[in-house]
């Protein structure tokens, strides 16, 4: 399996809940593998959260450390709410990216802020919940790339089977 150019990091997960929203927007928004820490979501996978069942096509996988799971061209950006991040509507993300989370109840650690090539926020009023921050953050990358996503056929494509609804032209 080639090496994925957009994976997302989550530093010792505690809500099950989050980790499936996050595979739900890792779908979406082509991330290419889920990695974690820790041992809480291991507990907490028998609540079944994954209600898409992305994790069929995109790994989730237990590391012991982020970093090591990083190929060397795959540059490590942190997200979260740390004194000299640079807000994420100023950011150009990297080609390839792996993407850390820190936990739903603390931050990421000093040494993995260290060895990150860049540290981003999200400039709200207020702290996001893991699978919210996960989701602007990926959207924010699709936006600013070039994508064909933007047409109708898209709409078509991915709408719930029972929406019928239209604009009028």
């Amino acid at each position: 399996m080639p090496e994925p150019r957009v994976s997302i990091g989550l530093v010792n997960p505690k809500s099950p809940t989050n980790v499936g929203a996050v595979l739900r927007a890792s779908g979406c928004f082509q991330a290419e593998a889920v990695f974690y820490t820790g041992e809480r979501y291991d507990r907490a996978e028998r609540f079944h959260t994954d209600t898409q069942n992305r994790a069929q096509a995109i790994p989730l996988q237990r590391v012991a450390n982020l970093i090591e799971a990083v190929p060397p061209t795959t540059k490590v950006v942190c997200v979260d709410l740390v004194d000299g991040a640079v807000p994420l509507t100023l950011f150009e993300h990297p080609a390839e990216a792996l993407y850390i989370f820190g936990p739903e109840d603390g931050t990421i650690s000093q040494d993995i802020i260290d060895r990150a090539d860049d540290v981003v926020y999200i400039p709200a009023n207020g702290c996001l919940n893991l699978a919210a921050t996960v989701n602007v953050v990926l959207y924010d990358r699709m936006s600013k790339t070039e994508h064909d996503l933007a047409n109708n056929d898209q709409i078509l494509a991915i709408r719930d089977r029972n929406n019928r609804v239209r604009v009028k032209s």
